[in-house]
């Protein structure tokens, strides 16, 4: 049955919505503004795709090109669009420039539908390659056959970039090898340098313990040669010294004179032989004590007053009460080569000794109106073997070594010296020792203050020494001076000796044979006696060790070849104690 409207007189136009009271009517405004926006929207997205900086197309999967904007067209090489799909009618032709890229590609855009990032070759219109990377999209629709839309970068400049730094990198590698190898080389060489410097240094070390060991030797064997030189030395000092005391005829006392300075100038040699040689070795250790400087200047002007004397010279000291910290036997040392040098090169005037105080040091100075010393020379005196033409004496003449034996122990003591000289006028050698303040008992250093040209008569003199030619000159000398005396070369003649004769006083040399001591040779006689008789050590041995020995049993000391003039000094000086 017909069903008939509700509502009469509604028409084709009210029912399909175009009516004036359509409810359909009213979305008419917004469909049309929809359908501009899209509008805009295409043409926004057709702006971006033909302005696009990077390559766009779309292809069929296994089809032609079928769009492509202007960039993917420059990248390409070719003048349009329509060209580029008209040319390129499967992809494979355009996107790779080998078939196993292109299967690669296929096989990742089909597998998961994308690609990314995915680097290759496009060929270009001209038949060159151009470096690129694609992002791909796979489209499938029902119905209609699978395509790609594919947006593709330029990556030429990359690319150049890469190589050029893969090229660096490369030549990076190379320079590192290159300067690894020569570094690996210089390391080489560097171990075989070090080796070798090892075995030089072993070399050395041997070398060097060969000359120490020589050195060792040679010291051993100078003092054993000094000691058997100074042995006949000595009796023949003693000789001419008792031959000089004698009146002779002019001619005879002229060739015993001779004789006496050709003894004194092998005497000399040989003590600064000694000395150097000993210095050299660090073998001498200074023992530093407190003293009474005038002990030393009366000491030293006592022992060269004859000397002076007889060359014409005045020599005199002044007196000090000043103490200084120094070692007494070095410093003495250096006070003598001053005033016999002073002695040796002065023809006439004086000698004068003295001492300046300068803050909290004394200058102990030996002036003299001798020949002096040119300016551009005065540097050199103090170096081994060195004299000058004008300091050539004619009686006495030395080897050059005293003042270097005065430098060397001065720079051991710590004590400064100093040279004034006026060429033609005289010179004044001075050192400066550090001034001590008195504190307790004052140290007296051994042999100082002796007196000279005193009698000597009935000094009852036991002389023990090992050397016939000695005991013959000593006895000799001892009786031309006065004094009694009896000789002995051992211990047991000496105590023998002693059964009739009690001695005033012991000269006994150190070493006796069969390695007996002369120290031995005193105590025994003074046990026998039952006396502390004085006794005085006449030896050829210089060393710090025999110095302590002497020192400690109380006994005077003088070092072979022996000086009359100090030998009669020390017993004048016993004799009046």
């Amino acid at each position: 049955m017909k069903k008939h409207s509700d509502k009469p007189g509604q028409t084709v136009t009210n029912l399909i919505g175009l009516g004036n009271h359509s409810a359909r009517k009213s979305y008419y405004p917004e469909l049309v503004t929809k359908i501009d926006e899209l509008e805009a929207e295409k043409n926004r997205y057709k702006w971006l795709f033909e302005n696009a900086q990077h390559g766009i197309f779309q292809v069929m999967l296994d089809g032609p090109v079928l769009t492509a904007n202007p960039a993917i067209v420059k990248i390409c090489g070719y003048t349009s669009a329509e060209q580029f799909c008209d040319k390129i009618r499967h992809l494979e032709s355009l996107l790779f420039c080998c078939a196993d890229a292109y299967a690669d590609f296929r096989y990742h855009l089909v597998q998961y539908g994308r690609v990314f990032g995915f680097e290759t070759l496009f060929l270009r219109a001209d038949g060159q390659c151009v470096h690129v990377s694609i992002n791909a999209l796979l489209k499938q629709t029902e119905g209609a056959a699978p395509t790609i839309e594919a947006f593709v970068q330029d990556i030429t400049e990359r690319k150049k970039t890469q190589d050029k730094l893969k090229r660096l990198n490369e030549e990076l590698e190379e320079r590192v090898a290159s300067r690894t190898q020569e570094l690996v080389s210089l390391n080489d060489k560097l171990w075989q340098e070090i080796s070798e410097r090892e075995q030089i240094q072993k070399e050395l070390k041997v070398a060097k313990e060969a000359a120490e060991d020589a050195n060792k030797s040679k010291d051993k064997y100078l003092a054993a040669a000094s000691h058997d030189l100074l042995q006949p030395m000595n009796a023949a000092r003693l000789l001419i010294a008792a031959l000089r005391e004698r009146a002779l005829q002019e001619q005879d006392a002229h060739l015993v004179e001779r004789v006496h300075l050709a003894l004194e100038n092998a005497e000399d040699l040989l003590t600064d032989l000694l000395d150097i040689s000993k210095l050299d070795q660090n073998a001498v250790k200074p023992d530093i004590t407190d003293f009474r400087i005038s002990q030393l200047i009366n000491s030293m002007v006592g022992e060269f007053q004859p000397v002076a004397e007889n060359k014409g010279l005045t020599l005199k000291g002044l007196d000090s009460s000043a103490m200084v910290r120094s070692d007494s036997r070095l410093l003495l040392r250096i006070i003598r080569n001053f005033i016999s040098n002073a002695i040796r090169y002065t023809d006439e005037g004086r000698v004068l000794v003295g001492c300046r105080r300068k803050g909290q040091v004394l200058s102990i100075q030996v002036w003299d109106t001798g020949t002096g010393i040119p300016d551009d020379k005065q540097n050199e005196i103090f170096k081994e073997f060195q004299q000058l033409e004008c300091h050539t004496a004619k009686d006495r003449q030395g080897v050059g070594l005293g003042l270097a034996i005065v430098d060397r122990i001065a720079n051991m003591l710590g004590h400064q010296l100093k040279l004034s000289s006026i060429d033609g006028k005289g010179s004044m050698f001075s050192i400066e020792v550090p001034i001590a303040e008195p504190q307790g008992e004052v140290v007296h250093a051994p042999g100082f203050g002796f007196q000279v040209h005193e009698p000597l008569n009935q000094l009852a003199v036991l002389v023990i020494d090992n050397e016939e030619n000695i005991l013959s000159s000593m006895y000799a000398l001892l009786t031309q001076w006065g004094c009694l005396v009896t000789t002995a070369s051992s211990e047991f003649e000496a105590i023998d000796a002693c059964k009739e004769f009690i001695p005033d006083i012991i000269l006994a040399d150190y070493h006796l044979d069969y390695d007996k001591l002369g120290t031995d040779a005193i105590k025994a006689v003074r046990n026998k006696l039952g006396l502390d008789i004085p006794g005085v050590m006449l030896t050829a041995d210089r060393s710090d060790e025999c110095r302590q020995l002497f020192a400690q049993l109380e006994l005077q000391v003088i070092n072979k070849p022996v000086k009359p003039g100090k030998l009669r000094a020390l017993l004048t000086h016993i004799s009046n104690q």
